[in-house]
């Protein structure tokens, strides 16, 4: 594995970052995972309640869904039970994308370890050498003389 490490000039990146296309569905559940998990969404989700709940109570038209609300619920229902497994599947995918992005971090971590440990060797060496040539400076250097 570490020359495997040694040899590679980059880690894998990318929208996909499992290197397999995305499908039909995959797109279809982030979108609509994106959709359901956004302000705007909540807001209109939020209007269209209070207009039902509004135009059901007041009687401004004819009432489709009296109190205690029954085909509300219905519609509600509806909505969690289709979307809960559509966010799953979104989920899903983007914990395989993030364990394989934990992957390829550890892999870069494991090369940037492997090079400092390199460098770190090679200053060894120049520090050791830089010592021996100070030594023989030294060495060479004549004795100061003293003024008595």
């Amino acid at each position: 594995m570490m020359k495997k490490l040694e040899h590679s000039t980059q880690a894998q990146q990318g929208p996909n970052i499992l290197g397999e296309p995305l499908s039909l569905g995959d797109r279809i559940s982030d979108r609509v995972t994106e959709t359901l998990g956004s302000w705007r969404f909540l807001m209109i989700q939020t209007a269209v309640l209070a207009l039902w709940v509004i135009l059901n109570i007041t009687a401004f038209v004819q009432r489709w869904d009296p109190y205690p609300f029954i085909l509300l619920n219905l519609v509600l229902s509806f909505q969690a039970a289709y979307a809960a497994p559509i966010i799953m599947i979104s989920q899903n995918r983007q914990e395989r994308r993030d364990r394989m992005q934990a992957h390829n971090d550890y892999q870069i971590n494991l090369k940037a370890e492997r090079e400092v440990a390199h460098m770190m060797g090679h200053l060894d060496r120049q520090d050791k050498m830089l010592k021996e040539v100070l030594a023989r400076l030294e060495a060479m250097a004549p004795e100061p003389k003293s003024k008595n």
